[in-house]
């Protein structure tokens, strides 16, 4: 970090009157004094303060009990400002600064780095297809929806890039919709306070990231659709696999093109979020640091082992989402980082679904340690960051009973 002109004038102003040795003997003495102590119960957001051992630290995101002074990773969750003060560290205060206390009410502005999404946050994908569920336009998504992601984006003859076509047989099932009307229902959601992502992917989904030139296609594309729309961020729902060495150059350049703001979802098969070798865990291990969350698809799957490789934990049952979710939690990932998702309603998916009644009692279990199964997960997570569904259009057409279910009780959480 460079020094501050006036800085740099005292230094220059104090070696000429010959006093070398006074003046960096006093330096230390100027040292910036120590914010409140860093507290292992305390709830830190972005720019939050804290001191440690003699250091003072900035929070880069929403943490808790991620002590700043061990916490040296790439995708380190403090920022280390120097040293500060001349003695210790003042005694922790309840709460940090324009921060919530552990027993306050969660902060509606909360993590990571990325996007500005509710601490709890319910995702949702929006068909761009009609298949037999209710047809809708964009602005027609019900409110409990935070996130809406676009299901999807369209592979084109260029190597990992992607551009966007409204279905003509959505489009005539809602009575039409333009693409114009399309991008003014991206702002009215925004207006209303939701974020709108465009997913990459899907089942049918076509689109490769397999060499520099597709990764630099992929970046320069999503850049140019989040521009001409609106689009918050990217999803990336590859069922068919990826590559995640050129998948994470793909997203960091987008996010140097875009900024802080962008929002970078991940929805993986279950199986490909088992093991941190395999190629969609490795990419979200990789990129960390700009993840915003990785929403796995716990459904479709059969039986899994779970975190504690003694069993395999049936589909559809708290057991298998909570044995399931452990896995990332215990090897990398964030709270904030993981969320549940789940069907809407039987029709939504060939096996895994559960009734929105055990989504809450698996996030209970993984946030608070109750309504858990025979599984208990080894901690608890408060900063669990909610659920995802496939899809907006099914929870509608099953008279919402999903998000009506799930998005009140995320308000309940830590």
């Amino acid at each position: 970090m460079k020094r501050p002109s006036s800085v740099i004038l005292a230094t220059v102003t104090a070696l000429a009157a010959g006093g070398a040795a006074t003046y960096f003997a006093g330096s230390a003495q100027a040292a910036a004094a120590c914010a409140p102590a860093w507290s292992a119960t305390a709830v830190y957001v972005g720019g939050n303060t804290a001191s440690q051992n003699g250091h003072n630290y900035t929070a880069k995101w929403w943490t808790q009990n991620e002590s700043p002074a061990t916490n040296s990773t790439q995708w380190a969750v403090w920022t280390d400002n120097g040293i500060c003060g001349s003695g210790p560290s003042p005694s922790p205060s309840s709460s940090p600064s324009s921060s919530p206390s552990p027993s306050s009410s969660p902060s509606t502005s909360q993590p990571p780095v990325t996007g500005q999404l509710p601490k709890h946050f319910l995702t949702g994908y929006w068909q761009n297809f009609d298949n037999g569920a209710a047809p809708l336009k964009l602005a027609a998504v019900p409110a409990t929806y935070d996130l809406i992601a676009v299901a999807f984006a369209d592979a084109t003859s260029t190597p990992g890039a992607v551009t966007f076509n409204l279905d003509p047989g959505l489009a005539t099932a809602v009575g039409g919709y333009t693409d114009a009307q399309f991008k003014a229902d991206i702002a009215t959601l925004h207006a209303r306070g939701k974020k709108v992502v465009i997913s990459v992917g899907g089942e049918k989904g076509t689109v490769a990231v397999n060499s520099a030139a597709a990764a630099t296609a992929f970046a320069d594309s999503v850049h140019t659709l989040i521009r001409n729309y609106g689009f918050d961020g990217v999803d990336i729902d590859l069922e068919n696999g990826l590559n995640p060495t050129y998948m994470a150059s793909a997203l960091r350049s987008l996010r140097a093109k875009v900024g802080s703001s962008l929002i970078i979802t991940m929805a993986p098969q279950t199986i490909d979020m088992q093991n941190p070798q395999s190629s969609y865990f490795k990419l979200a291990l990789d990129i960390k640091d700009i993840l915003t969350v990785v929403f796995t698809q716990y459904y479709n799957s059969g039986a899994m082992l779970g975190c504690d490789n003694n069993a395999a934990y049936g589909q559809g049952s708290v057991n298998f989402l909570t044995a399931l979710a452990c896995i990332p939690l215990q090897n990398g990932l964030r709270p904030d980082q993981i969320a549940l998702g789940l069907p809407a309603s039987t029709r939504a998916a060939g096996g895994g679904y559960v009734a929105p009644t055990v989504v809450n009692a698996a996030l209970d279990c993984l946030a608070k340690g109750t309504n858990c199964g025979t599984f208990k997960p080894p901690a608890t997570y408060p900063g669990i960051r909610g659920a995802m569904t496939w899809s907006i259009n099914w929870d509608v057409t099953n008279g919402n009973a999903w998000a009506n279910t799930v998005d009140p009780h995320l308000a309940t959480l830590p």
